[in-house]
């Protein structure tokens, strides 16, 4: 099956205005620990779901969902200083 693209999306797809800002990049770095908690807790999951459940899984499941949570309110406090816009 061929993909037919047009001249159009094949132009704007890559135009530099595209690019992210220097002020989304720093949002992005100051959310990093956020994204970071996120995925360990993710991977928690996974690895609860792909064995027989037991103590050990549901323990490191709570651990990753709690740091994600502290994270988050780490940046909900700074935001609310006015440290992150």
């Amino acid at each position: 099956m061929d993909h037919i693209v047009t001249v159009q999306e094949a132009v704007t797809a890559f135009a530099d205005w595209m690019e992210p800002t220097d002020a989304e990049l720093d949002a992005i770095e100051l959310e990093m620990p956020a994204i970071l908690a996120d995925v360990d807790q993710v991977d928690a999951e996974i690895a609860a779901l792909e064995s027989r459940p037991a103590e050990l899984d549901a323990r490191r499941t709570r651990r990753a969902r709690r740091k994600a949570l502290a994270t988050r309110v780490v940046l909900a406090n700074r935001a609310g200083c006015g440290e992150a816009a």
